[in-house]
C-alpha cells in the first residue's frame, strides 16, 4: 500500500508539474552529453593526432561536471520546492491522520527516487539519441564522414549521470524536509503568507535604480573599450560593476514601477492597476532572484553565441592542399602513378617557392626594398584610434619587417583554381603580399589595411605596386609550416629572384568523389596509408611547435621542417595542421554551448517557479476578486500579462548586457579568423537568437497555462 501511494503521488506530481519534469529530463541529457564527449567520432579521431590536448580536455571534464552539479542543484531545489508547496494541504492531512514525520519523509524520499528513475528512463535514451546526432553531424561538418561510424555507449557516463542526478534530487529533498520538520500540522492548512518587504522610499528606489544603471553603463564602457588589454583590474571592475549594477537596478525597479503606476492610474481600467501592482510586488520581493536570473541568461546567451560563432569561424577555413610531397619530379611522378594512389588524386602541381637572392639593399640584404612598407606601417600608427596591443604589434612588425621568400604566380593560381577561387591577376610592375599568419588576430587585419593604401616596393631598383588584397591560403598541406611574409610575382620575375628556382614541393588534392564517399579526414588517412606502403617513401614528424609565434622568430626557414632523405621522399598532410584547430573547435563549441543551455534552463526555472510560488501565496487576492464579480477569463488575462511583464523585465536586461558582452568578446580578446564571412557568422548568431526567442515563448506559454490552471481551480473550488 505504501509503495502504491508513492507511485501514485509521483505520477500526480509529474502530471501537475510537467514543465519542471521536462527540465529535469533536459538536465539528464545535458549531463550525459558532457560526460560522453570522449565517445564522439571527432574525439576518437583527434586522439590519434592531438592525444595530449584531448587528454587535457578529458581531465577538465570532472571540473565542468562538478560546476554543472552545483547549478543543477538549484534547478532541482526550486522544482521540488514548488511541488512541496503545492502539496501543503495533502502533507498536513497525512500528519493529522497520525502519520509519523519519519514515515512522511520516507514517503517523500521514495517519491523522489521513483521520479528520478522515471526521469532517467526517459532522459538516458534521449541522451543517447542526442549524442549520436551530435557525433554524426560533427563528423559530417569536419569531414570525417559517416562511414565507419559506430554506435557509442559510455557506461561511465551513465554511472556518473545517475549518481549526480540522484544526489542533487535527494539533497534538495533533504533540505526541504528540514523545513517541513519545523512546522506543526495546522500550519500546512494556512495559506502561504506574502513575504513582508521593508518599506523603500521613492527617493531610495530612484537612487538605487540610477546607481544600478550607471554601474551597468560603466561596465559596458569598460567591456567595449578597455577589455582588450585583459588587465586584471579591468576584468575585475567589469565583474564588480556589472553584477552590482544588475542587483541595484532590480532593487530600485520596484519603486520606479510604482511611479509609473501612479502616473497611469487615472486612465487605467479593469484589472490593469491590479496587474501592475502584482508585478511591482513580485519585483520588490524577488529582486535578487530577478537579478540572478538575468545574469544567468546573460551567461547563457554569451556562451551560446560564442560557441556557435567560434565553432563556425574555426571550422569554416577552406582547405587548399591535401598532401604535399617533397622530392624530385621523377620521384613524385612515380609515386602518383602507382596503383591506388592514382585513383585518389584529382590534381597535382608543383609549388614554386624559394628564398630571394641576395642584393645590394641594406648592406647585402635581399633584392627587395621594403622601405615603402615600413613608411606605410609607420603612418598607420599615427592615423585613427589604435589599441595598445595593435600599436605594440605594429611596432613589432616594423622592427622585424623583412621579405625573404618569393612564390610563383602560376603555382599560387593553380592552387586557387583547385579550390574554386578566383585567380590572382598580377600585371607587369605589380606583386602581391602573402602570409600564412593572416588568421592570427590583428596581424592579418593590419596588413590588409596597409595594402589598401596603394603601397609600392622596390625590386632590383624598380618600383612594383602591391595588390590591395592580402593572400593567406596555405601553400603547403602542413599548417605548422609558416611564412612570415613572401612575395607572389609573375613566373619570369620569380626565376630572376629565386635562389633555387626548382619546385619546393608537389601539392596534391584528392578526388572530390573519394572525399564525398569517405569524408575528407578518412580520405586523407587512406591516402597516407597508401603512401606509407609506397616503396622508398617515409613519413616525417615535424619538429616545429605549431603554437610558437612566428613573430618571435621571423627569420625561420620553412624548408627546415621537411627534408629530403636518401631513402626516398617525404610528405606532409592536411591532418598535420588541422588537428589542433579542430580540437579548439570541438572543445570551445561543445563546452560553451553546453554551459549556455544549462544556464538558460536554470534561469528560466528560477523565474517560472518564483512567479508560480508568488501567485500561490497571493491566491486569496484572486478569490477576493472573484467575490467582487471579476470573471475567470479577466483574471487569466491579468495573470498572463503579469507573466509577460515579469519575464520581460529579466529578458530585456539580459539581452542588452549579452549584446555588449558578445561585442566586447569579438572586438577584444577573441577574434574571428581573417577571411571568415562575418555575415555567415552573424546569420548563425541571429539563428541562435531566433531559437532562443522561440524557446522562451514556449517556456512562457507553459508557465501561463500552469498559472491559468491555478486560477480556474479557484473558481472550481468556489463552485
Amino acid at each position: 500500500m505504501f509503495f502504491k501511494q508513492v507511485r501514485r503521488n509521483a505520477a500526480k506530481n509529474r502530471k501537475g508539474n510537467g514543465l519542471f519534469f521536462g527540465s529535469l529530463v533536459t538536465a539528464i541529457i545535458a549531463f550525459y552529453t558532457l560526460l560522453s564527449l570522449g565517445e564522439l567520432d571527432v574525439m576518437h579521431f583527434l586522439s590519434t593526432i592531438e592525444s595530449d590536448a584531448v587528454q587535457k580536455l578529458m581531465a577538465l571534464l570532472p571540473l565542468v561536471y562538478a560546476v554543472s552539479l552545483f547549478f543543477v542543484f538549484f534547478l532541482v531545489y526550486f522544482a521540488c520546492r514548488y511541488q512541496i508547496d503545492s502539496r501543503r494541504r495533502e502533507l498536513g492531512i497525512y500528519l493529522m491522520l497520525g502519520m509519523r514525520r519519519g514515515r512522511l519523509f520516507l514517503m517523500l524520499f521514495c517519491e523522489t527516487l521513483w521520479s528520478s528513475v522515471i526521469s532517467l528512463m526517459i532522459g538516458l535514451p534521449a541522451a543517447l539519441f542526442v549524442t549520436e546526432g551530435i557525433s554524426l553531424s560533427s563528423a559530417k561538418i569536419v569531414g570525417l564522414g559517416i562511414i565507419g561510424h559506430r554506435f557509442s555507449f559510455s557506461p561511465n557516463a551513465v554511472f556518473w549521470t545517475v549518481c549526480g542526478f540522484v544526489l542533487v534530487q535527494l539533497l534538495s529533498m533533504f533540505i526541504l524536509c528540514i523545513g517541513i520538520a519545523k512546522k506543526e500540522p495546522a500550519e500546512f492548512f494556512q495559506a502561504g503568507d506574502v513575504k513582508k518587504q521593508a518599506a523603500v522610499s521613492g527617493l531610495r528606489s530612484t537612487l538605487c535604480f540610477a546607481a544600478g544603471l550607471g554601474f551597468l553603463l560603466y561596465a559596458y564602457c569598460l567591456g567595449m573599450f578597455r577589455l582588450h588589454s585583459l588587465r586584471l583590474t579591468v576584468v575585475c571592475s567589469i565583474l564588480v560593476f556589472g553584477i552590482s549594477g544588475t542587483f541595484l537596478l532590480y532593487r530600485g525597479l520596484g519603486g520606479m514601477f510604482g511611479l509609473y503606476i501612479r502616473a497611469k492610474s487615472k486612465h487605467a481600467a479593469g484589472l490593469q492597476i491590479f496587474t501592475a501592482r502584482q508585478v511591482q510586488e513580485n519585483v520588490l520581493s524577488q529582486h535578487r532572484s530577478l537579478a540572478i536570473s538575468s545574469l544567468l541568461l546573460l551567461m547563457a546567451l554569451a556562451c551560446i553565441s560564442y560557441g556557435i560563432s567560434m565553432g563556425f569561424g574555426r571550422s569554416s577555413d577552406k582547405r587548399s592542399v591535401d598532401i604535399s610531397l617533397f622530392g624530385t619530379e621523377e620521384q613524385v611522378d612515380a609515386v602518383l602513378k602507382q596503383d591506388g594512389v592514382r585513383e585518389m588524386v584529382q590534381d597535382s602541381f608543383p609549388m614554386y617557392l624559394s628564398m630571394i637572392k641576395r642584393g645590394d639593399f641594406h648592406g647585402g640584404d635581399r633584392k627587395v626594398d621594403i622601405s615603402g612598407l615600413a613608411d606605410a606601417l609607420d603612418a598607420l600608427t599615427k592615423s585613427g584610434m589604435r589599441t595598445f596591443e595593435q600599436s605594440d604589434l605594429i611596432e613589432n612588425i616594423i622592427e622585424n619587417l623583412h621579405i625573404d621568400y618569393v612564390i610563383a604566380q602560376s603555382s599560387y593560381n593553380h592552387m586557387l583554381q583547385s579550390m574554386g577561387k578566383e585567380e590572382l591577376q598580377i600585371s607587369d610592375g605589380q606583386a602581391a603580399i602573402y602570409t600564412s599568419m593572416g588568421n592570427d588576430g590583428d596581424f592579418g587585419l593590419i596588413w590588409q589595411e596597409v595594402l589598401e593604401g596603394n603601397v609600392s616596393i622596390g625590386i632590383d631598383g624598380e618600383a612594383y605596386e602591391l595588390l590591395p588584397d592580402l593572400c593567406m591560403d596555405n601553400v603547403v598541406a602542413d599548417r605548422a609550416i609558416t611564412l612570415y611574409l613572401a612575395l607572389i610575382v609573375p613566373d619570369d620575375l620569380y626565376r630572376e629572384l629565386a635562389e633555387e628556382p626548382g619546385a619546393y614541393c608537389w601539392n596534391v588534392r584528392l578526388s572530390d568523389r573519394v572525399v564525398e564517399e569517405a569524408g575528407l579526414m578518412r580520405a586523407i588517412q587512406d591516402m597516407e596509408g597508401l603512401l606509407d606502403q609506397t616503396e622508398g617513401l617515409t613519413t616525417e614528424d615535424p619538429t616545429e611547435d605549431p603554437t610558437e609565434d612566428p613573430t618571435e622568430n621571423p627569420t625561420e626557414n620553412p624548408t627546415e621542417n621537411v627534408a629530403v632523405t636518401s631513402a626516398g621522399i617525404e610528405y606532409d598532410s592536411y591532418l598535420g595542421g588541422i588537428g589542433r584547430n579542430l580540437f579548439y573547435t570541438v572543445a570551445a563549441s561543445y563546452l560553451t554551448i553546453y554551459l549556455g543551455v544549462l544556464f538558460w534552463l536554470i534561469a528560466n526555472t528560477v523565474i517560472g517557479v518564483k512567479y508560480l510560488i508568488g501567485q500561490r501565496e497571493t491566491k486569496h487576492r484572486y478569490e477576493t476578486l472573484s467575490m467582487l464579480g471579476a470573471h475567470t477569463s479577466s483574471m487569466c488575462v491579468s495573470v498572463n500579462r503579469q507573466i509577460q511583464l515579469y519575464f520581460s523585465l529579466v529578458l530585456v536586461t539580459a539581452i542588452v548586457s549579452s549584446a555588449v558582452a558578445i561585442y566586447s568578446m569579438f572586438t577584444s580578446f577573441t577574434r574571428l579568423p581573417v577571411g571568415v564571412s562575418v555575415g555567415k557568422v552573424s546569420l548563425l548568431a541571429v539563428l541562435g537568437l531566433v531559437i532562443f526567442a522561440g524557446l522562451e515563448i514556449l517556456y512562457i506559454s507553459i508557465v501561463r497555462r500552469m498559472a491559468d490552471r491555478e486560477i480556474r481551480m479557484l473558481q472550481t473550488t468556489k463552485e
